[in-house]
């Protein structure tokens, strides 16, 4: 992957191992791309599991944060772009056919040059 971004996030933890640092996470995304920036969420190890179509419907961890379905859309329409680890997603046993059709899935050396390209970065873990 040859492309970068001014902002690359990191994301670790799903609906079930953590849904704050999940919200956390896009709620960070969304805030860079309201400012103008170019913006990546790269979903690794149990974050994969985001990827699957429909997963983040349900969280909603409250005020004063929205729902992460509401986060992820407004991410995705504002031109953002959820990059989904390959090896990770081979260790959960998730095929690239299994993901939402919107994401782009990476593999690690890609996730080292967006990170050293990126004017800032985020990990949640």
């Amino acid at each position: 992957m040859s492309k970068t971004y001014d902002y690359v996030g990191t994301l670790f933890d799903n609906d079930e191992t953590n849904p704050n640092k999940v919200t956390v996470a896009f709620t960070m995304a969304n805030k860079v791309m309201e400012d103008g920036h170019s913006a990546a969420l790269i979903l690794m190890v149990d974050a994969v599991k985001l990827g699957l179509p429909g997963k983040v419907e349900t969280i909603d961890i409250g005020a004063p944060f929205m729902p992460v379905k509401k986060l992820q859309e407004a991410f995705l329409e504002k031109g953002g772009e959820i990059l989904v680890c390959g090896a990770c997603m081979a260790h959960n046993d998730i095929s690239k056919d299994d993901i939402d059709s919107r994401f782009t899935t990476i593999e690690g050396d890609d996730v080292v040059r967006l990170i050293m390209a990126a004017q800032g970065s985020l990990q949640v873990s």
